[in-house]
């Protein structure tokens, strides 16, 4: 008998642990499913962390980094009627390196640590060209499997570092966040469940083309790269961008990543930062990899990354290393984009920065990216000296 009720203790026990373990995985899964509802969206976006897997990072103990104010800019004509329709979190301008404008709406503050989703594709980018300056990478023509070894066999086998990072992989992928069904959702699912986005990756194995033949937005590419950095280095990326990015940039909060159960972080769409830090990046690729006196990442690939180099279709606003450039770009221009209505939007030749985060579940609507950009550019007419 006292071995039947010790036995049934710790059936329970289990049991309990158990209930728990799957309440957590229902809770996440819950929360993939609920993130973009119009009545939670603008509060997850500002609290991813409480959601998912996370790894919090430090912002170091060196002093914040100072981001003056300068004379206040009024907003062209249309750009309020514009935030309030595109459902605008936050908006942070910056003229010759100081802040001209500065909004906080949809009951977020300052402080908010929001999702960057795809924008964190260009940090990443950054990170990847620290990494191969230090030598852990030989060339971006090497093949991806030469530090993904687990690759080999999926549908990036054959693929270089250079396709990869120009989203001309040649995978079959569905990136429609519209379609419950579609590969970029069910690799959501694998993020809730606990699963892991390597192993998701190397599931992969249907190519609609030769690796750099044409271009398509496949964000587990991305994904990919992190991969490669972590071969590389024998590093976790959070690591990295700490130490190589995040704090010498002199942040005002600790950022954190959203990661998958094995602590991978979600490198395609999961930093999470202030507006004011984001603009600090996009000051930073600017200024050309310099920050405060130090270089962080060289010129030379910053030039490299951001140039139009992608085989994107004519007519079509162009890509290079995790980069974006208008259709129609003006010298001087580059962005990154995510999801939503996320933007780092640059422009070198007027020494602007435009840091935007938004909650607009209508980003997909016909004529929503045109307008985007007709307004930032706007809005970097009325900052420029």
């Amino acid at each position: 008998m006292r071995k039947l009720l010790i036995s049934i203790g710790i059936l329970v026990v289990v049991l309990i642990v158990a209930g728990v373990v799957k309440r957590e995985e229902l809770t996440r899964l819950m929360a993939v499913q609920t993130l973009f509802d119009e009545d939670r969206i603008v509060e997850n976006f500002s609290n991813m962390d409480a959601l998912f897997h996370k790894s919090q990072m430090s912002r170091g103990e060196g002093p914040v980094s100072p981001l003056p104010k300068g004379d206040p800019i009024a907003l062209p004509e249309g750009v309020e009627a514009w935030m309030e329709t595109r459902h605008t979190t936050a908006m942070v301008v910056l003229s010759d390196g100081e802040i001209v404008y500065e909004t906080y709406r949809q009951g977020t503050g300052e402080s908010d640590r929001r999702i960057s989703w795809s924008v964190a594709k260009s940090f990443l980018s950054t990170l990847m060209g620290i990494v191969i300056e230090e030598g852990d990478i030989a060339s971006l023509d090497d093949p991806v499997t030469k530090y993904a070894p687990d690759l080999v066999g999926s549908a990036y086998d054959g693929a270089t570092i250079r396709d990869v990072a120009h989203m001309a992989s040649g995978v079959v992928f569905d990136e429609d966040y519209m379609d419950f069904w579609s590969d970029i959702n069910r690799m959501g699912r694998v993020l809730a469940l606990g699963g892991s986005l390597d192993d998701f990756t190397a599931d992969l194995t249907e190519t609609r083309a030769e690796p750099g033949a044409d271009w398509l937005y496949v964000s587990m590419d991305t994904h990919v790269l992190g991969m490669v950095i972590r071969g590389a280095t024998g590093r976790r990326i959070p690591d990295l961008m700490e130490e190589k990015i995040l704090q010498p940039l002199g942040l005002e909060a600790d950022p954190h990543y959203l990661t998958d159960s094995e602590g991978n972080a979600f490198v395609l769409g999961g930093l999470n930062l202030t507006t004011r830090d984001y603009a600090r990046f996009g000051q930073m690729i600017l200024q050309g990899g310099t920050w405060q006196g130090s270089q962080i990442v060289s010129q030379e690939w910053i030039d490299l990354a951001t140039t139009p180099s992608a085989p994107t279709d004519p007519g079509d606003s162009k890509y290079g290393l995790q980069w974006w450039v208008p259709a129609d770009n003006r010298p001087g221009e580059v962005f990154a984009i995510g999801v939503y209505g996320q933007y780092i939007w640059i422009d070198r030749n007027r020494d602007v920065v435009i840091a935007v985060n938004s909650a607009d579940r209508r980003f997909t609507e016909d004529g929503v990216w045109t307008d985007n950009i007709n307004k930032l550019r706007a809005i970097t007419e009325a900052a420029a000296r």
